[in-house]
């Protein structure tokens, strides 16, 4: 019988507990309350001996999760608030916690998958994707930027992909996810069903590996070359010059999609990234965003991002600054300054052997 909250469906069947995200005319975008729901389940079923894996899948039939209700945030940040502060508190909480967890922890990734959507995900150790996955971290399109453990995410993935998905926000299916390593594996949205059963009554390891396929071509592999090019620049005034004048039709087109985004967004998101990778844990990374996050909230171009994209829907934003030449040192260094509340704090309450190794990622999955 489900339990849990009306946005979150619980229940136990075999070996399984599944976690499912019940807002679907939302697109099962994330609330407070969601997370703390999720972080429930996810005590509960540490501690069972019944339940040897954890599955998390979205209601409805557009996707696992759009991401956190970004119109609450819209309202709380013109309030000056500091609800949103304290949402992402505990959602960047549960990101780490999902990234350790030490049972399997199945993210079934169909349909839209973004931004919050990609942080109760991409961070399990079983991430499954279909064909009609769409993946994507799209903050800078609304004046914010990636987080979720985003830039840790995409600033491992090879050469300049994952910089070239941050700053343009780009959505990848199947393929590109496997290449990006936001997903492992695989499974043809028919399929889902079946595996769900064998996820109560098999190993994770041994239950995804039934159902596995090859997915469709993705495009970022033919595209690697000019995307390592252009996204190896200083900074992003040089990356759009780069992507203008290379003279891949692909190429122009992201600069101009660049164009589009909030330039100081843009900029601190480079800086996010590029800082992400020196860094050595999630932990680390999180405590990162959250500064830029909180940062984010005093700007004027997050409200003015998520009024054009989602409340007036006119997808004509007006930035402040205007331009990418306008956007200062000053202005970038302030996203990385502990905000107001104080810090998130992960790294430094994390013992430095509680994340697992591969190895140990890999006899959990086979469990």
């Amino acid at each position: 019988m489900p339990t849990g909250t009306p946005d979150v469906l619980l229940r136990t069947e075999g070996r399984a507990g599944f976690v499912t995200l019940n807002r679907p005319r939302a697109i099962n975008a994330l609330t407070h309350a969601m997370v703390l729901a999720v972080d429930g389940a996810l005590t509960e079923w540490e501690h069972d001996p019944e339940i040897t894996t954890v599955v998390i899948e979205g209601a409805g039939e557009r996707g696992l999760c759009a991401g956190g209700d970004i119109r609450a945030i819209h309202e709380d940040a013109r309030a000056g608030g500091s609800a949103s502060a304290a949402f992402w508190r505990d959602e960047y909480r549960l990101n780490a916690r999902i990234a350790r967890y030490p049972k399997p922890y199945v993210a079934l990734m169909d349909g839209i998958v973004m931004g919050g959507g990609v942080g109760v995900s991409a961070h399990g150790s079983v991430r499954v994707v279909t064909e009609r996955s769409k993946v994507a971290m799209p903050e800078t399109g609304i004046g914010f930027v990636p987080d979720v453990g985003g830039t840790y995410l995409l600033g491992r993935a090879p050469g300049e992909l994952g910089t070239h998905l941050a700053l343009t926000g780009g959505v990848v299916g199947a393929a590109d996810a496997l290449l990006t390593g936001l997903a492992d594996h695989f499974v043809p949205s028919a399929e889902l069903p079946g595996l769900a059963r064998d996820l109560t009554l098999l190993p994770a390891a041994e239950a995804v590996a039934r159902h596995t396929a090859t997915p469709p071509p993705g495009v970022l592999a033919e595209q690697r070359q000019w995307i390592d090019a252009c996204y190896g620049a200083e900074d992003v005034e040089t990356v759009v010059e780069r992507l203008f004048d290379i003279g891949d039709p692909a190429a122009k087109e992201a600069a101009t999609t660049l164009l589009a985004k909030s330039p100081t967004a843009l900029k601190a998101t480079l800086a996010a990234i590029r800082r992400a990778r020196a860094l050595g844990t999630l932990e680390e990374v999180l405590d990162l965003e959250f500064r830029a996050s909180c940062a984010a909230l005093t700007t004027p171009d997050l409200v003015e991002g998520i009024r054009a994209q989602v409340v007036d829907k006119d997808r004509d934003p007006r930035w402040t600054p205007p331009t990418l030449a306008e956007v200062t040192a000053a202005d970038v260094a302030r996203y990385f300054t502990a905000p107001p509340g104080g810090d998130l704090g992960l790294a430094a309450t994390l013992p430095a052997d509680a994340l697992p190794t591969a190895a140990d990622r890999d006899a959990r999955d086979r469990a």
